[in-house]
């Protein structure tokens, strides 16, 4: 059965704290900010940093859009949900899920840090920051146009690997080739899957794919284990070799590319 956590803090209010209503890429570099000093929280107890999860960040802006356009600071809504039911309805899959919100009316060059360090001097909000049992956050912050009171939520859960994995290439080599006009070229490469604090799905296998000249991709194994392959290449052209790492979720992670160039 999943434990439910859920906890509030309220920050003192300074003094003569007014400023212009910041702007879209203001908000979201506050709340860029507020992941990484969360994550920078775990890594200084020794815990893997929990992974973004653009799910959760709409909801947990939609959280906070909500609480300064109806005035109010909870964990029910005035339509009587919680985020655990928000959850649900938007069929996340989720075995443990925790909230915290928060609210100051600091300058925005203070408000993050401010909301941070008093979720991390409350017991209950610093153990959900310190969960050992949750892997994903969406944080989302708005701020009241009229007052300036700046509303948090950041909201965590524990759900399946949604993460893609790791590609890296290593250095190739050229050998000789069936023809004088040919060479065999040796491409390494290795991948892991970005550990998660829990459900890692583990490394599956790589995707690897070439394209000559700048033409169009092809594929030439689709799903493979091995970590090199050989490849026949002619002189006098300009090949690219990417490789992408899937999990045992079939989560891919990004392209990586090397480039033979024969010419």
């Amino acid at each position: 059965m999943p434990v439910l956590l859920a906890a509030a803090i309220v920050l003192p209010t300074p003094v003569g704290a007014t400023e212009p209503l910041p702007d879209a890429a203001t908000i979201s570099a506050a709340e860029s900010a507020m992941i990484a000093a969360l994550n920078a929280d775990r890594s200084a107890a020794g815990l893997v940093a929990v992974r973004t999860d653009s799910r959760l960040m709409a909801i947990a802006r939609a959280r906070s859009a909500d609480m300064v356009a109806n005035d109010y600071f909870s964990h029910t809504q005035p339509d009587g949900r919680n985020v655990f039911d928000i959850l649900t309805a938007q069929r996340i899959t989720w075995y443990n899920a925790g909230e915290i919100i928060a609210w100051n009316n600091y300058p925005m060059d203070a408000t993050t840090s401010a909301a941070n360090h008093q979720w991390m001097g409350s017991p209950g909000h610093k153990a959900i920051i310190l969960s050992t049992d949750l892997n994903y956050v969406g944080v989302g912050l708005a701020v009241d146009p009229d007052t300036g009171k700046k509303l948090w939520t950041a909201v965590f859960i524990k759900g399946p690997d949604r993460t893609g994995a790791r590609a890296a290439v290593g250095t190739w080599s050229v050998g000789a080739g069936p023809t004088a006009a040919t060479r065999r070229v040796r491409i390494p490469w290795a991948g892991s899957d970005i550990r998660l604090q829990v459900l890692t799905a583990g490394l599956h296998s790589f995707t690897v794919q070439r394209r000559v000249d700048g033409g169009a991709w092809a594929t030439t194994w689709a799903s493979t284990t091995a970590r090199a392959g050989y490849f026949t290449m002619y002189l006098g052209h300009r090949y690219e070799v990417r490789v992408s790492a899937v999990d045992n979720r079939g989560n891919r992670g990004a392209w990586v590319t090397t480039v033979v160039d024969l010419r």
